[in-house]
């Protein structure tokens, strides 16, 4: 099982607790140690045949371990099958729901009976909530919402789920030796969409492995992945099959003559396809999935490699994440697409969380990781004090904390380490610090954290007071959207857009997974206006920072060039490229920090 499996089952048996009316110390411990589980770059299923380095972590006592190494011998946990034969299953379906909490659910359960999102939609839309304490009229339009969330997202899997699936089972698939030369991930995952429904990777063939008696048996081994929970289908050269966590998963064997081809195919998007087959049929071609060929006669033109492909449509190269029919054809034939950002071109992370608020690692541990992965500074923007839930600091606390971290950076870390914030917008849309503070930090983040459901006009309004507070530099996640579980924000967008181009405020592309927030239409929408972008990671533990390339995926989607990000440039010119706060002067880099 991997950590996030041992995680879900640990908070699902935290929320059915709190239902069941135990005691806050008990869920809460089950709760904690998700938390700590979820972030951990170690295998717990490792960690368990060594107790002792287990007990070691924060919040893990004698009885956690216990209940983890159940948890890892038998796929569930005994507490949780309890819990979950005296409320039935799909009330963990209803605990997703953004307007609910364990506390609402059981009351809901209790008084109703209702243990389906179907049952609380149906509450919702009967008015039979309104009257209640803690509900009201505008508590069952969010529950509505919420139902339709759950609905549209029902069957659609992260990005970085999808990612570990594709390479869980590329290295199972790799220990059938030279029958497999090649395992590439197509489809949405290949194009970087924030969601994927299902995975899709292509098999080639190893030379002298083509016999139908060996690609039957290399379907044999794939099937033989122990991850695999139902088994859909098995043809000549096709195995399908869904997974433990419903993610469908279609591998397709195929010769490497065709290999560009199917590549192009099942990558899609089905828009883009339909545009490359019109212009195939223009030039008197054909394009499927097995080559692009000569209309008469059906004689193979290009069909290894999609570059190839591409040049005999007489089009630059597209790359997977334009791939979407919103203008990469024309400005492939013009040779006008964009000179994507890379992974390579980041120099910095400007969102990540410490010890002194809600993140699992030092100061020194999370500038020690980013050094790793090639960062030449980081900020460390640790909560406002609003955000209580996240330890945030107050001003006696973040002031003594700007110190601590300019004192890590000066001393000998290899990397600068910035003094950030991620300062609360309230619901005015006043900042969470006094001007005392924030004049004493480097980098401001400004962040919505509450008051989700404000109506469009008062949203705009809050949006763009933060905006003109002149110690706001960058808008994080600015669309305040959890994928698969919460709808952005709602304010004009264009409005918004136009205020931080007029004052210099950045927007942040937030890496983490299910955030990645700006979307890649509204990130498109800042290019075109001119407003600058940083891509963070929003980490709140090391292991986090790798998310980096999340992020990066999503400005290649927004057509994001280098020159459109200001974390691509060096620290004393991103500082620079940061709107000026007023009377500010950052502080400059110790001779040894400022070197890699």
């Amino acid at each position: 099982m991997d950590n996030k499996q041992i995680a879900r089952i640990l908070r699902e048996t935290a929320h059915l607790l709190e239902i069941d009316g135990a005691i806050i110390g008990r869920y809460r411990s089950y709760e904690k140690a998700a938390e700590l589980i979820d972030g951990l770059p170690e295998s717990i299923e490792q960690l368990v045949k060594e107790p002792e380095k287990l007990e070691e972590l924060p919040g893990i006592g004698e009885r956690m371990v216990e209940h983890l190494t159940e948890i890892v011998n038998t796929g569930d946990y005994s507490l949780r099958r309890k819990l979950l034969k005296k409320y039935p299953a799909t009330i963990l379906d209803v605990l997703q729901l953004q307007s609910l909490g364990p506390k609402k659910v059981a009351f809901l359960w209790k008084n109703f009976k209702a243990a389906t999102v179907a049952d609380v939609e149906k509450l919702a839309k009967d008015g039979k909530l309104r009257d209640l304490a803690g509900f009201g009229e505008k508590s069952e339009q969010n529950i509505l919402k919420a139902t339709e969330v759950f609905k549209k997202s029902t069957g659609r899997f992260l990005i970085n789920v999808a990612e570990s699936a594709a390479l869980a089972i590329t290295e199972h698939i790799k220990k059938a030796g030279k029958a497999a030369e090649s395992v590439t991930p197509a489809g949405s995952l290949r194009r970087g969409k924030e969601t994927v429904g299902d995975l899709d990777l292509l098999v080639t063939l190893g030379d002298g492995h083509t016999s139908q008696k060996q690609v039957d048996a290399l379907a044999k081994h794939i099937l033989e992945f122990p991850g695999i929970d139902q088994t859909l289908a098995h043809g000549e050269n096709k195995v399908s099959f869904t997974l433990e966590n419903g993610l469908q998963v279609d591998v397709r064997l195929l010769e490497k003559e065709s290999f560009g081809a199917a590549l192009l195919y099942f990558t899609g998007s089905k828009e883009h396809n339909v545009s490359l087959r019109g212009r195939a049929n223009d030039m008197g071609l054909t394009l499927n999935e097995y080559a692009l060929a000569t209309l008469k006669g059906e004689k193979p033109v290009a069909r290894r490699t999609e570059e190839e492909i591409y040049a005999k449509l007489k089009m630059d190269y597209v790359p997977p994440e334009l791939r979407e029919n919103t203008g990469e054809i024309a400005a492939a034939e013009a040779h006008k697409l964009p000179k994507l950002v890379e992974l390579g071109d980041i120099k910095g992370d400007l969102q990540m969380h410490s010890t002194a608020s809600d993140g699992k690692n030092t100061i020194e541990e999370m500038a020690e990781a980013a050094r790793k992965l090639g960062h030449e500074y980081i900020a460390i923007t640790d909560h406002s004090k609003a955000v209580t839930v996240a330890n945030g600091l107050d001003e006696k606390r973040m002031a003594a904390h700007i110190k601590k971290i300019h004192a890590a950076s000066d001393s000998g870390l290899g990397i600068r380490v910035l003094a950030g914030g991620e300062v609360d917008i309230l619901k005015d849309g006043a900042l969470d610090y006094s001007d005392e503070i924030l004049a004493q930090l480097d980098v401001v983040v400004c962040s919505i954290h509450s008051y989700f459901n404000l109506d469009r006009s008062e949203m705009t309004d809050r949006m763009l007071a933060a905006i003109e507070n002149p110690y706001a530099q960058i808008i994080g996640h600015p669309t305040g959207r959890l994928l698969l579980r919460r709808d952005p924000l709602d304010y004009d967008m264009e409005k918004v857009l136009q205020a931080c181009a007029k004052y210099g405020v950045a927007m942040e592309c937030n890496s983490f997974p299910d955030r990645l927030d700006l979307k890649d239409v509204y990130l498109r929408m800042c290019k075109e206006r001119g407003v600058k972008v940083v891509i963070s990671t929003d980490s709140h533990s090391a292991a986090n920072l790798a998310f980096i390339r999340y992020g990066v995926t999503m400005a290649r989607r927004g057509w994001l060039e280098r020159k459109d990000i200001i974390n691509t440039l060096p620290g004393e010119q991103f500082l620079t490229a940061l709107r000026a706060k007023p009377g500010a002067t950052h502080k400059k880099p110790a001779t040894q920090s400022a070197k890699k």
